[in-house]
């Protein structure tokens, strides 16, 4: 009898010892920096396999309004990798009010996450705040 506890025991004992992956700490939905014509918008940060991917789930104007978008839906974020200090790296960004995919980074620093991107010499960096 104990010897069939003991092996119940040893057999289930990975099942409850096991613990459960923690999200990363950029998981969430972001509120983008105002862009060039002053239209901001939300992206939900999640992940994606062992990276970090973005989807943008809103557009608005400056004043709150919302903004008919064919971006949203859309990945504006993939490919990020966790460094596990924050930062997350050799991802891409694409910038709506562009049209242009940048080879990008990330840092988060609090609710504020900083997210640069670089093409041809040509750099942007913006500063995302988490949505509450």
């Amino acid at each position: 009898m104990i010897r069939k506890s003991l092996m119940a025991l040893t057999l289930t004992a990975p099942l409850i010892a096991t613990p459960a992956f923690a999200q990363d700490p950029a998981e969430g939905i972001w509120t983008t920096q105002p862009d060039n014509n002053g239209n901001y918008g939300t992206v939900q940060i999640l992940p994606c396999e062992n990276r970090i991917c973005g989807v943008l789930t809103g557009a608005f104007d400056g004043s709150g309004a919302p903004l008919p978008s064919e971006n949203i839906g859309r990945a504006i974020v993939w490919d990020m990798q966790p460094r596990g200090d924050g930062s997350y790296e050799n991802g891409k960004v694409f910038s709506p009010d562009q049209g242009r995919t940048y080879n990008a980074k990330m840092a988060l620093r609090g609710d504020q996450l900083g997210v640069a991107g670089c093409v041809l010499g040509f750099c942007r960096e913006q500063t995302w705040t988490r949505a509450r």
